[in-house]
């Protein structure tokens, strides 16, 4: 199953639902959230910096990570950036695939 790297960085509102909720019902959420698009976080991390979550989740595709990414950023709480993951494996199929290509000004 694809893996995607999530990063949220939360709004006001989404900050004062944290620190009325806390961290392990986001965590709970998020999880419901990924199991009803059928997939599976497999990590969760609070952080200090420019992001305030990062979420490695297992999800069936690109149309499945898009909707939580809708989901997610309409509900107003939090603004999302989805990364997708690529294992080393997938990368050596990348580099054998033959692609034609002209390079600008070439």
């Amino acid at each position: 199953m694809p893996k995607y790297l999530i990063q949220a960085s939360y709004t006001v509102d989404g900050l004062k639902g944290l620190l009325r909720d806390g961290g392990t019902t986001r965590r709970q959420a998020v999880e419901r959230m990924a199991e009803s698009v059928g997939g599976r976080v497999e990590q969760f991390y609070f952080a200090f910096g420019e992001n305030d979550v990062y979420v490695i989740v297992d999800l069936p595709g690109n149309v499945a990570s898009a909707a939580v990414g809708l989901t997610t950023s309409a509900a107003g709480g939090a603004r999302t950036r989805t990364v997708v993951l690529l294992t080393p494996e997938e990368i050596d199929e990348a580099a054998r695939q033959e692609v034609e290509y002209r390079a600008p000004g070439a």
